[in-house]
């Protein structure tokens, strides 16, 4: 398992996403200050949910196309995205975010 410093908790506020340098990961902060971490790319077209993401409540929209996701599942909420986008296990260890991948 890698584990990968993401940033401070205090550089991502809550609402706010964020693309992870040299990965395809996307690094999310949930309205309650949660934190989630996806493929950064949504599944139903090629477009940044880091960079272009929105979150809204427990989900995370695509502008793209309006595709919706479940931030803590990566389950589509809505057409045109059918397929799940990854998710990855987050660890906040003291006021550093890491995010666990293969």
């Amino acid at each position: 398992m890698n584990r990968q410093l993401a940033c401070a908790v205090d550089d991502l506020a809550p609402g706010e996403s964020m693309t992870l340098e040299g990965d395809q990961i996307a690094l999310h902060r949930a309205e309650d200050g949660t934190f989630f971490a996806t493929a950064d790319s949504c599944t139903h077209e090629k477009w940044s949910l880091g960079t272009e993401g929105e979150i809204e409540g427990d989900e995370l929209v695509c502008p793209l196309h309006m595709a919706r996701f479940e931030l803590s599942s990566g389950k589509p909420l809505c057409l045109p995205a059918t397929v799940m986008l990854a998710t990855y296990q987050v660890e906040v260890d003291g006021d550093q975010v890491y995010v666990l991948s293969q």
